[in-house]
């Protein structure tokens, strides 16, 4: 199975989407169902992309960081 790439607007959506799911009393294995990730890859992005604002994703990734 090929492997999805998602850009850095995708990655905040998708944790956004994930921060209001755990609000709502769901487990984070339940949420990165709902959202397509995995675990893994969920908490790689919260902490790399976690906080941040789309305009400030791009700018890191500009900054090759």
């Amino acid at each position: 199975m090929p492997q999805k790439r998602y850009r850095p607007e995708q990655i905040i959506a998708k944790l956004r989407e994930a921060e209001v799911l755990i609000g709502q009393g769901k487990k984070v294995h339940e949420v990165t169902k709902t959202i397509g990730v995995s675990e893994v890859s969920y908490y790689r992005w919260r902490k790399e992309y976690g906080g941040l604002k789309v305009s400030q994703a791009k700018r890191l990734k500009e900054l090759g960081a």
